[in-house]
């Protein structure tokens, strides 16, 4: 009989209990051997040293001077530390800032005397720094641009006008008249000069050489400047400006110019008649010659006009005067040969 059947019943379940038991057994050491799963952090991790401070050991210096027993030792100090105050820097600055600007304002050093003034020939520096009133200013408070535009709305007989600041109270103002031209004198109103644009001032003093021109009516007034706006405007075009300059050489001697909204520029003759040139100075020679020539044929005739007018080239005519007999006057239209 074999050995299997020979074992008994409780024989075979203590066998089968110890081999669950021993399977059992080497499960648990095949899970203890078995290596550990790593497990990853998404936090970074700090790493943390102790690093051993080292102890600042003091350094001696050693000196011969002949008694080794003498020791000198580094001095010991160490400078103030700062810490940066936003609100104190700001307080100061701003406390900086407004002693500077009462400083500025307040010193008499920073003051202007008075105003240096150049170019001026008939207007007085009196009264062109009557008119900046920058006398006794701080110099930080004088607008330049202002001045300028003061000057010249006050006085048209200024040209042009430059105000320069420099520190620490200077003042420089040059100036530019205008040129008088033309003695323009209006019946019942008064007189002004008149400069090449035809800007009207005040006459001061006395100029060599104007041309007087006595109105009867006002003249044509000119268009404003585009390019400046404080220039006064013209008193008059500078088209009767040009013709006052080119008929005045060709005018008598001894005679003054004219001036009327219907005949334009002329003269009364010393043989007795009023002659009309018109308002612009284009032709002016040309009709000069047709003026006279027309003289010359009333002289040869015996006849003495009463009013010659070449206004118009095409049409020049010539006005007899009144007569006892005959009281209508006659008007007789010359042919110009053009």
């Amino acid at each position: 009989m074999s050995a299997k059947r020979s074992q008994t019943r409780a024989e075979l379940v203590r066998r089968r209990r110890a081999e669950r038991v021993n399977r059992e057994l080497e499960q648990i050491t095949k899970q203890a051997l078995k290596p550990a799963v790593k497990v990853t952090s998404r936090a970074p991790t700090i790493p943390l040293s102790a690093v051993p401070q080292r102890q600042q050991k003091r350094r001696r210096f050693n000196v011969v001077f002949g008694m080794p027993e003498i020791h000198l030792h580094r001095p010991k100090f160490s400078m103030p530390r700062f810490h940066a105050n936003w609100r104190l820097a700001s307080f100061l600055f701003a406390l900086l800032l407004g002693t500077a600007i009462y400083f500025a304002l307040t010193l008499p050093y920073f003051h202007v005397p008075t105003a240096t003034v150049l170019g001026n020939n008939r207007l007085s520096r009196e009264e062109i720094t009557a008119v900046l009133g920058v006398t006794g200013q701080s110099i930080f408070t004088v607008q330049p641009q202002d001045l300028r535009a003061r000057l010249l709305m006050n006085y048209p007989e200024l040209l042009s006008a430059e105000v320069n600041v420099y520190l620490p109270n200077h003042v420089y103002v040059t100036v530019v008249e205008r040129q008088p031209l033309i003695f323009w004198q209006q019946e019942g109103e008064g007189y002004t000069w008149i400069d090449q644009n035809g800007v009207a001032f005040v006459p001061r003093g006395f100029v060599e050489g104007l041309i007087p021109v006595i109105a009867r009516d006002a003249p044509p007034a000119g268009a404003p400047s585009l390019d400046d706006p404080l220039s006064p405007p013209p008193y008059m075009t500078r088209e009767l400006v040009d013709a006052i300059l080119a008929l005045a050489p060709l005018a008598p001697a001894n005679t003054t110019m004219t001036f009327s909204s219907a005949g334009g520029l002329g003269w009364t003759d010393p043989r007795g008649w009023r002659a009309a040139f018109g308002k612009s100075a284009r032709d002016m020679p040309l009709k000069m010659r047709v003026y006279q020539s027309l003289v010359d044929s009333l002289t040869a005739q015996g006849k003495t006009p009463e009013y010659i007018s070449v206004v118009y080239l095409d049409g020049p005519y010539y006005r007899m005067a009144e007569t006892e007999t005959d009281e209508s006057t006659e008007e007789l239209f010359v042919d110009s040969g053009q």
